[in-house]
């Protein structure tokens, strides 16, 4: 299993990969706000550990297990951001929240969260009730 760091840079490689189709180390220093050494370290701890395959200055990919952390970290991170949007986290706390958050939460709490996340979804008047709560308390 990654820790914590490791999974918030096969996010990032993921994330850019789709988006461009390859990371760059200086991509991901520059998104994970780190310095290129450091990244070009955890990129040979991940080709270490099978995440990636690294080449020395060729460039690397990520792995089959790789790819299939990296889409369940990002389902997790998306899953959280509609999560705190829903109950009603300012927008611009949002994103640090997640990032707060994300590791510290196990995978049966992801899934359970996914479960609230949908019984929220299939009936909107739920939100508006969640809301109006929400409103509510702030008046007191």
């Amino acid at each position: 299993m990654p820790t914590p760091s490791m999974e918030d840079y096969i996010e990032q490689i993921y994330n850019l990969m789709e988006s461009k189709g390859y990371a760059r180390v200086s991509s991901i220093a520059e998104a994970l706000e780190v310095h290129p050494s450091s990244v070009t370290k955890m990129v040979q701890k991940l080709d270490k550990d099978n995440y990636l395959d690294y080449e020395k200055y060729r460039g690397f990919v990520l792995t089959a297990k790789g790819k299939k952390i990296g889409e369940r970290l990002v389902f997790r991170h998306e899953l959280l951001e509609e999560f705190l949007g829903i109950i009603g986290v300012e927008e611009e706390n949002i994103y640090e929240d997640v990032e707060g958050i994300e590791h510290h939460l196990s995978w049966n709490s992801i899934d359970r969260i996914g479960d609230l996340v949908n019984y929220f979804k299939t009936d909107n008047s739920r939100v508006e009730e969640l809301k109006k709560i929400a409103e509510d308390n702030k008046k007191e």
